[in-house]
């Protein structure tokens, strides 16, 4: 025999993402003394796994408890904890805290894994109890509970390519494996053809570190667009257009550069890298992106946002893809095959070329990729505020230079300023990424990454 007075435990429902997928579900009581921070880091109440929910901030929301004056009843307020991909409450992105209500559905960025808010009506015995089946055992580590999982294995646990769905190409890098598992045929079918070797695996590896730039941006670009700017770049080099550019900045400007055994002083070369390299290959690499800011404006919506330059993360994504296209042609173009000619015809040369191959590639992260996702950043913030467009396009190209120079001027010295420079150049766009992020329009829409998907 029961009584009529019932009292209401809160709790949230894990109902999407890998544990909802395998066929079972989490279950997280909500504390009337104490407020819940869901997130990726270990201190949370609410832990997700970092590999899995990599859109989930460190610390992203927060499910905190307010009790009534009047009749001493509790009510839970869901804030959102300035997260990078933001919280979501029944398909609306928060801006302030918001109270829920039973069958509220959270969701952690727009894509990320959702949670359903639910109450238990639980009767207060006033006479007689009755035996009640107990919960599924849990165990305590470092204060967070953990259900035991049912023994039995379900359909799905067995064959989990049935139950994963969109995930398998949204979250698993699906796309990411199956190009991998192209190339690496086609570098078979190559083998004794060193050219066209040569050509799948630069191709490859710089594939490889846009990959790596474009999941740092979160925004997505359409992929023949990307393709666009770095082939845009590989014929203008090709054209007679790169002749005007060397005359204008390598014999009007003071931007010779010197033959090996010329005698130069470190400030000499760094002027004339700057001029010579700097300032001509960034503009150069920066046509691209100023074509499709052009092209853009003649088009309708959305495909004007889609092909244009809108923001600071269009910027880069065009600028670091010009810059894939110039670093392919450079690399397999100029300096590959010199240093084969150097060593000789046959299998040390080709040795070699491939031993400057890969660095030069693989290290266009910190290089030109760095260098023009800069500027490109500057040419999405001076779209996003035209009132200052001409001083911040001035930043931007000015500095973007002085990085290319110091770079190329520095590598004269030794390896370790080298170094130095280097990681400065890729510290400064990876800077830049973060803060268009931040400053990004679309930042409610944009997908999550598992670098940096934490508070801003």
């Amino acid at each position: 025999m029961t009584g009529k007075n019932t009292r209401h435990n809160a709790f949230l429902r894990l109902v999407s993402g890998n544990v909802a997928a395998f066929g079972s579900e989490s279950r997280y009581s909500l504390l009337t003394s104490k407020e819940v921070v869901i997130g990726r880091d270990p201190t949370c109440q609410v832990v997700l796994d970092a590999m899995m929910y990599r859109m989930v901030s460190r610390r992203h929301a927060v499910v905190r408890p307010l009790s009534s004056s009047t009749d001493n009843k509790f009510s839970w307020v869901l804030c959102d904890l300035n997260s990078a991909n933001g919280t979501f409450l029944n398909g609306k992105c928060l801006s302030e805290c918001q109270e829920l209500h039973a069958g509220d559905r959270i969701s952690l960025g727009s894509d990320g894994p959702q949670f359903i808010f639910e109450y238990d009506l639980i009767s207060q015995p006033t006479v007689m109890t009755k035996q009640v089946k107990p919960l599924p055992s849990a165990s305590k580590n470092n204060g967070h509970t953990y259900l035991k999982q049912p023994d039995s294995v379900s359909f799905t646990q067995l064959f989990p390519i049935i139950s994963t769905g969109k995930d398998l190409t949204r979250k698993a890098y699906l796309i990411p494996g199956i190009l991998t598992v192209i190339f690496v045929v086609l570098m078979f079918a190559t083998v004794g053809n060193p050219q066209a070797n040569q050509v799948i695996v630069a191709t490859y590896i710089a594939s490889a570190a846009y990959y790596f730039v474009y999941q740092l941006c979160g925004k997505q670009k359409p992929w023949w667009v990307l393709m666009a700017a770095a082939l845009s770049t590989t014929l203008i080099l090709l054209s007679p257009l790169l002749d005007l550019f060397i005359f204008v900045f390598r014999v009007i400007l003071p931007g010779s550069l010197p033959s090996p055994q010329e005698p130069t002083t470190f400030t000499e070369l760094l002027v004339r890298m700057f001029f010579g390299a700097g300032l001509m290959e960034e503009l150069l690499k920066a046509l691209p992106l100023i074509g499709a800011y052009f092209i853009g404006l003649g088009l309708p919506s959305p495909w004007r946002e889609r092909i244009g330059i809108w923001e600071p993360l269009d910027g880069i994504l065009l600028g670091t893809a010009s810059a894939i296209g110039f670093t392919l042609l450079e690399t397999l173009g100029q300096y590959v095959p010199n240093i084969t000619q150097q060593v000789g015809i046959g299998a040390a040369g080709q040795l070699a070329g491939f031993q400057l191959l890969i660095p030069r590639i693989l290290g266009s992260v910190a290089g030109h990729m760095a260098y023009s996702g800069y500027l490109g950043y500057f040419i999405g913030l001076a779209v996003l505020k035209p009132r200052m467009s001409w001083q911040i396009l001035s930043i931007g190209y000015l500095s973007a230079s002085a990085l290319h120079a110091l770079w190329n001027a520095t590598g004269s010295i030794n390896a370790l300023l080298l170094v130095v420079v280097g990681v400065l150049s890729y510290a400064f766009l990876m800077a830049a990424i973060l803060k268009a992020r931040v400053l990004s329009p679309t930042r409610s829409q944009n997908f999550a990454t598992r670098f940096i998907g934490h508070n801003k």
